[in-house]
């Protein structure tokens, strides 16, 4: 048998185990819409069971300040604005009020470290959390603002602005809540940043304007939710002025995409921490 040259022993290894040059290419990011679907199951699914006893609270909550005011306001402007901001004030209890609270644990038990880990955009991370608290406020809002009707005589004819308002609300007191808990330094703080909101929300939003001082009257108008309770407080009468709840409408949600692209700042600037 005639032996085999040496040269291509060492040939035929080196082709067989040959090492690459360089490493394999990573996996793309997710895109955006199916890491956002993605993130708001979990997050529904996860906050359901410790979240409804909260709304059922928050639509207690504003049902009683109902209740309470009818014995104070009269009708007309005042009850239209009593209304809509014990309406929108559920969507600040949750969205505003519990997602600051929520951020500022996983910021403050290294949960961020999680996400950080994942192919997922930042801006799914905080859509996705913000939209899951955001759903939660849907039935809350509406029985609200049925019963806030009965109270008061109003028409039900309208409520289906409601469709927008809570949307648009939703989205600018979420981002602001994310924002509150993400640039929060512990969670106590983020806590309490939270609860000022929805007391602000509270002050400025279920009290009628006119009987405001003119200070306060103006840092209702810097308040997100503000825009989404004249929307629908405008609504309430027998001539609406259709033209000035788009406006309203357009505002919230121009506050909505600000509030929640500086959510998203913030969640990169505490991730990288």
């Amino acid at each position: 048998m005639s032996a085999v040259p040496l040269e291509a022993v060492v040939r035929a290894e080196e082709g067989a185990v040959r090492v690459p040059d360089a490493a394999a290419p990573l996996g793309a990011r997710a895109r955006l819409l199916p890491a956002l679907a993605a993130v708001y199951r979990a997050q529904l699914s996860r906050a359901r069971v410790a979240r409804i006893p909260l709304l059922f609270v928050a639509t207690f909550q504003s049902v009683g300040i109902m209740i309470l005011m009818r014995g104070v306001v009269d009708g007309g402007g005042e009850a239209h604005a009593v209304v809509a901001g014990s309406s929108v004030l559920v969507v600040a209890f949750v969205a505003l009020n519990l997602l600051a609270q929520y951020f500022g644990q996983l910021r403050g038990d290294g949960g961020l470290d999680h996400y950080a880990t994942l192919p997922v955009p930042p801006a799914a991370v905080v859509l996705g959390a913000a939209a899951a608290y955001a759903s939660f406020t849907v039935p809350g809002t509406i029985v609200t603002a049925v019963v806030g009707c009965g109270l008061f005589g109003l028409p039900l004819t309208h409520l289906w602005v409601l469709a927008a308002v809570i949307p648009l609300s939703g989205a600018a007191l979420a981002g602001l809540g994310a924002a509150l808990g993400l640039l929060a330094p512990r969670p106590e703080l983020a806590t309490l940043l939270g609860q000022m909101g929805m007391s602000a929300a509270l002050l400025l939003g279920v009290l009628p304007a006119e009987r405001m001082p003119e200070l306060l009257q103006y840092a209702r108008d810097l308040l997100p939710s503000t825009y989404g309770v004249e929307a629908l407080a405008r609504t309430f009468g027998p001539d609406p002025d259709w033209g000035a709840v788009a406006l309203d409408l357009a505002v919230c949600a121009g506050v909505g995409v600000a509030s929640l692209a500086v959510a998203t700042w913030a969640y990169r600037r505490a991730a990288v921490r």
